[in-house]
Formats: C-alpha cells, sequence, structure tokens
C-alpha cells in the first residue's frame, strides 16, 4: 500500500468510527445522558441556540461522507489538496470523539480543551487548502472546501459555546447574573465579525451562512425572555448576511472566489 492509499484508507476510518461514536453517544446514551441533556442544563446560558439549530450536524456530517468517499476514489489518490490536508482530518475526529466523551461526562474543561484542538486542527485545514483564496474545480469546491468551510463554521459558534459552560459551571449554579447579558451581547458581537470577516476576505459563504444559522436559533431561544439578546442576535444577522450579499455582488461582478469555480 502506498502512503496515498494509507491516508485513504485511515479517513474513511475515522469518518465510520465518528459517526458510530456519535450516534451510540446519543441512543446508548453515553453516561446516561444525552448532548441535549447537558446542554439545557444550564437555563442561564445566554449564548446557546435553540434546539433545532443542532440538526445541523446532519448537513454537516453528509458533507463529510461526500469528502470522505470523495478522497476515497483512485483518480484522487494523487490529488495534491488531499495530500496538503495528509492525516490531519483523521486527527479532527479524535478531536470530535474525545470531546463528546468530555462533554457527555461533565469534564467542561478537558472538553474546551478537546474543542481549541477540533478547532485549530480545522483552522489548520482551511489555511492548507486556501479555501476562498482563488478559483477551483466544481469537484474540490463541493466535495473539499464547502465541507470543511461548514465544519469550522459551526465548530467557531461551538467553541464560543463550550466556553460559556465551562464558565457557568465553574460558578456552579443557574443564578442569573447583570453580567451574563453583557457577555452573551460580546460574544455574539464577536461571532458575527469572524462571519463578516469569512465573507469579505474569503467569501466564503458555507461559513457565513452557519453562523447566521447558529446566531439566528439564539435568537429563537431568547426572544421572548431576553428581547435585547434577540435584537442584538438580529443585528448580527442582517449585518452577517449584508456582508455576505456584498461579497456574493462582488464575485457575480467577476472578482473571483469561492463560487467563481474552474470547470472540474
Amino acid at each position: 500500500m502506498t502512503r496515498d492509499m494509507w491516508r485513504q484508507l485511515s479517513n474513511i476510518i475515522s469518518t465510520s468510527v465518528l459517526l458510530l461514536f456519535n450516534a451510540l453517544s446519543q441512543t446508548i446514551p453515553l453516561n446516561n445522558q444525552t448532548s441535549a441533556d447537558i446542554a439545557n442544563r444550564f437555563s442561564n446560558n445566554l449564548y446557546f441556540p435553540a434546539n433545532y439549530a443542532f440538526s445541523i450536524w446532519g448537513i454537516i456530517y453528509t458533507f463529510l461522507v461526500a469528502f470522505t468517499v470523495y478522497q476515497a476514489l483512485p483518480s484522487q489518490r494523487e490529488n495534491p489538496h488531499l495530500r496538503r490536508i495528509g492525516y490531519l482530518f483523521v486527527m479532527t475526529s479524535i478531536f470530535n470523539i474525545l470531546w463528546l466523551t468530555c462533554f457527555h461526562y461533565n469534564a467542561f474543561g478537558l472538553s474546551m480543551a478537546m474543542m481549541l484542538g477540533l478547532l485549530v486542527t480545522l483552522l489548520r485545514i482551511y489555511l492548507l487548502l486556501d479555501i476562498g483564496g482563488k478559483p477551483v474545480s466544481h469537484a474540490t469546491k463541493w466535495l473539499i472546501h464547502v465541507p470543511f468551510s461548514l465544519y469550522i463554521g459551526w465548530i467557531t459558534a461551538a467553541t464560543v459555546a463550550n466556553a460559556s459552560y465551562v464558565i457557568l459551571d465553574a460558578r456552579g449554579g443557574n443564578a442569573l447574573l447583570d453580567s451574563d447579558t453583557t457577555w452573551a451581547i460580546a460574544l455574539l458581537i464577536v461571532t458575527g465579525a469572524l462571519g463578516v470577516f469569512m465573507s469579505l476576505t474569503r467569501r466564503d459563504y458555507a461559513y457565513g451562512l452557519v453562523v447566521i444559522w447558529a446566531v439566528w436559533a439564539i435568537n429563537a431561544r431568547h426572544a421572548e425572555t431576553f428581547p435585547l439578546i434577540a435584537a442584538v442576535s438580529v443585528g448580527v444577522c442582517a449585518v452577517t448576511g449584508a456582508a455576505l450579499a456584498f461579497s456574493l455582488l462582488k464575485n457575480l461582478r467577476g472578482q473571483g472566489g469561492l463560487l467563481a469555480a474552474k470547470p472540474a
């Protein structure tokens, strides 16, 4: 077996194990609690979306499966884009599994470390692929770039949410503090700024749409109980959407970007 074939096989195994572990962790469930049980434990977590937001994992995993199948094709064995990634995709699966395990066993500090490891590894992949940096083939765009754009977009928001759990768990209660609203607004602005930055500099529409999805779900959760949080969420979505529209308009005018793909 060549090194490229080992890499292809490793990616297939890592994706399969990740999907199986995620499914079992929810059906058994791991430590007798689902992710939803843990996620809804702190009623005062103001930087947290409505439960429906997590359905995006289905989309992310679908694209990751598509990536896994595509990279396994004999014709893609020597693909330079895939060679740049190397075994980093395997590392993301390991960090994902470790994060899920720590989270289910209420080790929020360790789960934060695993989440940061996942985020940094995805960022490394993102930069190595130079996503949004220059036109690529349609196959490369949809089967390599978009899966990782979706993945890192959601993990960016999830990392911030995980940090809020570490803080809430450390103070050991559900008491709502005056500073919670301020912190939630600050985190929403940071999330929105990242979405705008990626939309304008990378023209990464997948990343921007994931940010809007996550932030709008925060609005959905708090619309009735925390109108200020909801209002800021709507504002962040509007600004991020405007950045996406501006970037798309420039792209359609021939400036290049994620949508300006060369024929496969």
